[in-house]
């Protein structure tokens, strides 16, 4: 081990002196409760979510895509969100555009949305529908208190999605940023890896 708690907790105290304060863009008119994903605002996180909890935040970053299918590897950006409204879930949200060597836009790109569903016996279920008209629900757990394992029970495609036959996904935290890599089995390949990020906190 590299540093002390107490360097570990003075570490997170400077990287949320810019997003302690912000969090989710709200209609203020709802009667229900907003999304949160700023822990410090909003209703309490759920005690079923607690084992999910250093995941709630917006992260940005930067990650690669490849596989032998494609010309690559492939630069991408992205926005992941992962809030709560109180209840026994988490909302995730995920938006990706490509970029180049330079870090200028290319296009948008892949997006994601789902519910993160924990259970009392600390299995994950993860539900995830693509904009490319894929459906996807994994099952997982935690491997520890910072990182989180899961893979495809059920994959469901429309008429015109890509041939995906099951996906598997690893996220962490390093050193307070989330990095994740996932695998695919597509289009006639076996399981490999496909794409990997690392992303920084930029609320909660």
């Amino acid at each position: 081990m590299t540093s002390s708690g107490d360097e570990a907790i003075a570490a997170a105290e400077k990287r949320a002196e810019s997003t302690r304060d912000r969090n989710l863009p709200q209609f203020d008119d709802l009667p229900i409760p907003a999304d949160t994903a700023n822990l410090r605002l909003g209703p309490n996180l759920n005690d079923a979510c607690l084992a999910l909890l250093p995941l709630v935040g917006v992260w940005r970053g930067e990650g690669e895509i490849d596989y032998p299918t494609i010309d690559g590897p492939v630069k991408f950006a992205q926005q992941l969100t992962i809030a709560h409204d109180g209840r026994p879930f988490l909302y995730h949200e995920a938006r990706s555009w490509l970029i180049d060597d330079d870090g200028n836009v290319i296009r948008p790109a892949a997006r994601e949305t789902g519910f993160w569903r924990p259970q009392e016996d600390d299995t994950i279920e993860l539900l995830l529908t693509h904009s490319s008209g894929i459906v996807e629900l994994y099952y997982g757990k935690p491997r520890n208190q910072t990182s989180w394992e899961l893979g495809t029970d059920a994959v469901i495609r429309t008429a015109t999605a890509k041939d995906v036959t099951a996906a598997k996904r690893l996220y962490g935290l390093i050193n307070g940023d989330l990095g994740y890599v996932e695998e695919r089995a597509m289009v006639g390949q076996d399981m490999q890896p496909h794409a990997s990020a690392l992303l920084r906190r930029v609320v909660g």
